[in-house]
C-alpha cells in the first residue's frame, strides 16, 4: 500500500516521504504526481540511450542517469524523473537524492505524458542554467525532436527526425552537441517494436 501524502508538502517533506514509498512521485508546488509505468518500447529506448551515452562519457566525470534518478529545477522543486539525464557538472558529483545541473535531458513520450513533457516540464527544464539540450522521442513511431539552447540563451528546435514524408537512411542521426555524440536512428530504436508491427524497428534502406 502506498501511503498518501498531505494535500501539500514542503520540498523537504516530499523528499523524506517519497524515500519511504515503493513508487516514484514527481513534485511541483507542494503536490505530488505518481509516475505511471512505461511500455516496453518506452523502456527499450531509454536503455538504448543509456548504453550508448555511458561508454562514450566514461572517464569524463559525467553521470548518465536513467528514469529512476530525480532532477531538481531548484532545491525547492519542482522535482522530475526524466527518462535519461546527463550531468557533467562538478556540483552534481556527489549527488545522492537528485541532480540539479544536467546538460542533457531526454524524454520518451507517451499518450499520458506528451502534453506535459512538451509544455509544463519543458518550461521548467528551461530554467536550469546548465541545460543545453532537450530531446523528445516517440516510442510508437519514428519521431525524434531535439531542442538546443543557442548562444543568445534562447531555445530552438534544431532536429526533427521523422519517418515521413522523406525516407531516412541508416546514417540518419541525432546530433547531441552537449555530449559530443551522434546517435543513429537505428541505435535509438534498436529492438523497439511499434504498435502496427510484429518485428523490431528497421530502416527501410537497411
Amino acid at each position: 500500500m502506498v501511503a498518501q501524502p498531505q494535500p501539500t508538502l514542503t520540498p523537504t517533506e516530499y523528499l523524506e516521504w517519497e524515500a519511504q514509498q515503493p513508487l516514484r512521485f514527481e513534485y511541483m508546488e507542494g503536490h505530488v504526481v505518481a509516475m505511471a509505468g512505461g511500455t516496453i518500447a518506452h523502456n527499450q529506448i531509454a536503455v538504448n540511450l543509456v548504453s550508448l551515452l555511458r561508454p562514450h562519457l566514461r572517464g569524463q566525470n559525467c553521470k548518465v542517469l536513467s528514469g529512476d534518478a530525480k532532477v531538481a529545477i531548484s532545491e525547492a522543486g519542482p522535482f522530475y524523473y526524466p527518462d535519461v539525464s546527463v550531468t557533467c557538472d562538478p556540483r552534481d558529483r556527489h549527488a545522492r537524492a537528485y541532480i540539479q545541473f544536467p546538460c542533457l535531458i531526454i524524454e520518451a513520450l507517451s499518450d499520458s505524458t506528451e502534453a506535459r513533457d512538451r509544455g509544463l516540464k519543458f518550461r521548467h527544464y528551461r530554467r536550469i542554467e546548465t541545460l543545453q539540450e532537450y530531446v523528445l522521442i516517440d516510442p510508437d513511431r519514428v519521431l525524434v525532436e531535439g531542442y538546443r539552447r543557442n548562444e543568445r540563451g534562447n531555445w530552438e528546435l534544431v532536429t526533427t527526425l521523422s519517418d515521413s514524408p522523406t525516407p531516412m537512411g541508416p546514417d540518419t542521426a541525432l546530433s547531441l552537441t552537449s555530449v559530443n555524440l551522434d546517435i543513429a536512428l537505428s541505435q535509438i530504436y534498436e529492438d523497439v517494436v511499434f504498435p502496427d508491427s510484429r518485428e523490431p524497428f528497421q530502416l527501410a534502406s537497411e
